[in-house]
C-alpha cells in the first residue's frame, strides 16, 4: 500500500510540474517529464565543438565566447530558463561550484534560449535567486540549436584550447523527477571539470538533466532555403551597400558564387554580431533606417550556410543587377565644400583626421539636409562635421569646438535629412570641422571627398531649431588590466525637450554603452543599449519617433571599458587610461540631437546655457544623489579639487553641491588669471564664494 501511494504521488507531482518551463509560481517545486521522444534523445548527443558567438546578457552586456573566454582553463555553460524550479534550486550549488573553481581559471556563464523570457525578466529572477553571473540571451536560438540543447540545467564543460565539448549532463544526481536528495552521490559536472583541468577524458553522466524542456519550434522543421527567393533579397537589402565593387566591404556580393565562397565567413560574422555593423540591441528602442538583420533574416542566412549554401533554382538576383551609388543622392547641393585631400597608406592604422574648411557664406543660412560625395569608398569609413565659430589656429577642428552638426557619412547613410520644418543655423564666416576616419585596404590612394549642404530657401525659413549637445565625462580613469570598468555621467534637462538621436563614442578600449532617461519622479527607462561598442563602426542612431523628455529629467550615459589583454585592439593593457583626444587614450562622449519644445526660429532660448550649468556636476556625481563625494572627484580636475574638499563643503552637508562646485571653479579660474599676472592667490579654491560659469565639455570624438 505504501509503495502504491508513493508511486501515485510521484505520478501526480510529475504531471503537476510538466509545464514548469512557463510556471513561475512554485519556486520550491522540481521539474518533470522524462524524455520520451526520439527527437529529444537524438538531440542530447554530445556536440563535438562550439563555434564562436556573441550574445548580450540579462544586463545588455555583450559576451563574445572566443574573445572573452580564450584564456580560461575550462569554460562551463549552464542552460537557464525563467520559472524553472530546477534552475532555481541549483542556484546555491552553482555558487559553490564557482567558488571552488574560478580561482583555477574556470569561467562560468549561463545560456537562456527561452523565447518567452525577456532580459529584464531574467535579470529580475536572477537577482531574486542569487545568480550573479552572465545569463546569455539566445533569442535566435542559434547557440542552443548548435549545442542540441533540450532542457534547462544542462552543464556543458568546454575545453577552450579546442572549443570541444568534453561533458554534457546534469550537475549531479541530487535532483530527480519530482524528488531530491539531501546530498549528491555522483558529482558528474565537477568530475568533468577536474578531468578537463588535468587533461583527462571526462566520464559521461549516468542520467540526463532533469531540467525543464525548452521549446525550439524550428528544430527539425527547416526546409531547404532558397538562395534566389530568400537569401539574395536579404543580402541586397542589408549588405550590398558596402559589398559592391569599389565599396568598403572586403568583397563584392555580385553573384551566388561569390557569396557561397564567403559563406562560412558570413555565418561567423553574423553569429558574432560583427555584421551588419549596427551595434544597438534590437530589444531596446525602435530606430529610423535600421540597418540590422531581423531575427528571421539572421536565422535564414545562418541556416542556409549550415545547409551547405545550396544554389537552388531561379535567377541570381545579385548577378542580374549592377549596384551604383548616386553622386548626390538628394540632387545638386546649394553649397559644396571640398574636404582637404588625404593620402591613405596601403596598410597600417590611420588615426582620426580632423581637417577644417573655411565657410564661404557671407550671410547665414538654415540647413535642411547634408550629403557626402566620397572619393575613395573603399578607404573612407566615416565623416562627421560641425560648425566652427572661428577657424582654429592649429588647423584642427576637434569636436569639442563644434557648434551645430553639419551631418555625417557612413556606408549606407550618405545623407542626413533634418525633420520637416526643423533646421540648424549656419552663420556666415567661421568654418566647418570634420572628423575623418580612413581605413587602409591594400593600396595607397588619395581621397578627395566633398560635403554638400542643402538650405531652406529665404522664404522657407524653418519654424523650429535643431540643437546639439553631449553627455560627456572627461574625468574618466580606467585602471590597468580592468576588463569591464564602468563610468557614468548625466545631464539635467531644464525644459521640455524632443530627443531625435544619440551617438555613443569611445576609443579602442570602449566595450559597451547605454543611455537612460530618468524622469522627475525617479522612474528610469533604458533608451539605447549597445552591448558591444565597435570603434570601427560608429554612427548616429535616430529614434523612429522623437522622444519627449520632460523638464527636470536626467539623460544618463554609462560606458564600460576593456583595458585587459583580452581586448585585441588595446594598445597597452599595463597603463591606467584617462581622457584624451588620441585613439590610444579614451573618451566618454554621447552626442545628442534635440530641440526645445517651446523654442522657435524667431524665439530663441538660453536653455542650452541652463543645461551647461550642471554638466560638470553630472560628470562627478556618479551615484546621482545630488552631492559629490570625495571619492567621486576623478580625473585631472578632480585631483586638483580633492585636497580642498572640506573647504568646498561650505554648508557642512557632507557632500559638494553644484553651487559649491561652481563657486570653487570660479575661485580657481580667478587664481589662474592672477597667477598669469603675477598676483598673490588665495590658499584654496573655496576661499571665496560666488557663481562660476559652466565648464565646457572638453576633448573630441
Amino acid at each position: 500500500m505504501q509503495a502504491r501511494i508513493s508511486a501515485l504521488a510521484r505520478v501526480a507531482v510529475t504531471a503537476l510540474l510538466a509545464g514548469c518551463a512557463s510556471d513561475s509560481s512554485a519556486p520550491n517545486a522540481l521539474s518533470a517529464a522524462t524524455p520520451t521522444s526520439t527527437s529529444e534523445t537524438a538531440a542530447t548527443a554530445m556536440p563535438t565543438q562550439i563555434d564562436n558567438f556573441m550574445l548580450a546578457d540579462q544586463n545588455y552586456m555583450g559576451h563574445e565566447l572566443y574573445r572573452e573566454m580564450g584564456d580560461a582553463k575550462v569554460v562551463v555553460l549552464i542552460t537557464h530558463g525563467n520559472g524553472c524550479p530546477i534552475v532555481r534550486n541549483l542556484a546555491p550549488k552553482v555558487k559553490e561550484l564557482r567558488a571552488k573553481y574560478e580561482a583555477q581559471g574556470v569561467r562560468f556563464m549561463m545560456l537562456n534560449s527561452n523565447l518567452q523570457d525577456s532580459a529584464e525578466e531574467v535579470a529580475k529572477e536572477a537577482a531574486e535567486f542569487g545568480y550573479d553571473l552572465p545569463i546569455l540571451m539566445d533569442k535566435n536560438q542559434l547557440v542552443g540549436e548548435q549545442l542540441g540543447v533540450t532542457r534547462t540545467a544542462e552543464f556543458f564543460v568546454i575545453d577552450p584550447k579546442t572549443w570541444k565539448v568534453v561533458y554534457r549532463g546534469p550537475l549531479d544526481d541530487r535532483l530527480d523527477y519530482g524528488t531530491q536528495k539531501a546530498n549528491a552521490t555522483h558529482a558528474w559536472a565537477a568530475d568533468a571539470i577536474d578531468a578537463a583541468l588535468a587533461g583527462r577524458q571526462a566520464m559521461a553522466a549516468g542520467k540526463p538533466s532533469p531540467g525543464c524542456l525548452i521549446d525550439f519550434p524550428d528544430r527539425g522543421k527547416v526546409a531547404t532555403i532558397s538562395y534566389a527567393r530568400e537569401v539574395a533579397p536579404i543580402l541586397e537589402k542589408k549588405c550590398v551597400a558596402c559589398h559592391v565593387e569599389g565599396g568598403i566591404g572586403p568583397f563584392a556580393m555580385t553573384s551566388y558564387e561569390k557569396v557561397k565562397g564567403f559563406s562560412p565567413m558570413i555565418r561567423e560574422v553574423i553569429r558574432t554580431d560583427r555584421m551588419p555593423p549596427w551595434n544597438v540591441d534590437a530589444h531596446v528602442g525602435k530606430w529610423k533606417d535600421d540597418k540590422s538583420l531581423t531575427p528571421a533574416e539572421i536565422k535564414t542566412v545562418v541556416r542556409w550556410v549550415e545547409q551547405g549554401a545550396p544554389r537552388g533554382d531561379g535567377d541570381d538576383p545579385l548577378a542580374k543587377k549592377r549596384f551604383t551609388v548616386a553622386e548626390w543622392p538628394l540632387g545638386k547641393p546649394d553649397l559644396i565644400l571640398d574636404i582637404p585631400a588625404y593620402t591613405i597608406p596601403a596598410s597600417g592604422v590611420v588615426d582620426y583626421q580632423r581637417p577644417v574648411v573655411a565657410n564661404p557664406l557671407t550671410e547665414g543660412k538654415w540647413v535642411r539636409a547634408a550629403a557626402y560625395r566620397v572619393g575613395e569608398r573603399q578607404a573612407v569609413h566615416h565623416f562627421l562635421s560641425g560648425y566652427l565659430k572661428e577657424l582654429p589656429a592649429d588647423g584642427k577642428g576637434n569636436e569639442s569646438r563644434w557648434g551645430a552638426s553639419m551631418g555625417g557619412y557612413a556606408v549606407g547613410a550618405e545623407a542626413t535629412l533634418w525633420p520637416v520644418n526643423v533646421g540648424s543655423y549656419l552663420p556666415p564666416g567661421g568654418g566647418i570641422g570634420f572628423q575623418a576616419h580612413y581605413t587602409p585596404f591594400g593600396k595607397e590612394v588619395t581621397d578627395k571627398s566633398q560635403l554638400g549642404l542643402y538650405f531652406y530657401k529665404d522664404n522657407e525659413k524653418p519654424g523650429l531649431v535643431m540643437r546639439n549637445s553631449v553627455v560627456v565625462d572627461n574625468s574618466i580613469r580606467i585602471p590597468a588590466g580592468a576588463a569591464r570598468h564602468q563610468e557614468t555621467a548625466y545631464i539635467d534637462v531644464p525644459k521640455d525637450m524632443l530627443l531625435y538621436s544619440a551617438f555613443p563614442h569611445a576609443h579602442y578600449r570602449g566595450y559597451a554603452s547605454d543611455l537612460w532617461l530618468q524622469l522627475p519622479d525617479g522612474t528610469k527607462k533604458r533608451l539605447l543599449a549597445m552591448p558591444r561598442y565597435d570603434f570601427n563602426w560608429q554612427r548616429e542612431y535616430s529614434f523612429a519617433e522623437p522622444l519627449k523628455i520632460p523638464a527636470g529629467s536626467k539623460l544618463i550615459a554609462n560606458y564600460w571599458y576593456d583595458n585587459s589583454k583580452q581586448n585585441p585592439a588595446n594598445p597597452d593593457a599595463s597603463k591606467t587610461i584617462v581622457w584624451g583626444d588620441q585613439s590610444w587614450e579614451e573618451m566618454f562622449y554621447t552626442a545628442i540631437r534635440y530641440r526645445w519644445l517651446d523654442e522657435t526660429a524667431t524665439k530663441l532660448t538660453n536653455y542650452d546655457e541652463l543645461m551647461d550649468q550642471t554638466r560638470l556636476f553630472g560628470m562627478f556625481d556618479d551615484n546621482r544623489d545630488g552631492m559629490i563625494q570625495k571619492a567621486e572627484f576623478k580625473g585631472e580636475l578632480g585631483d586638483r579639487l580633492s585636497p580642498f574638499y572640506a573647504q568646498m563643503d561650505q554648508n557642512k552637508s557632507g557632500g559638494i553641491e553644484n553651487a559649491e562646485l561652481m563657486a570653487a571653479l570660479k575661485v580657481m579660474q580667478t587664481r589662474m588669471r592672477e597667477q598669469a599676472q603675477g598676483h598673490p592667490m588665495p590658499s584654496s579654491p573655496a576661499a571665496t564664494n560666488g557663481a562660476a560659469p559652466a565648464a565646457k565639455p572638453g576633448g573630441g570624438r
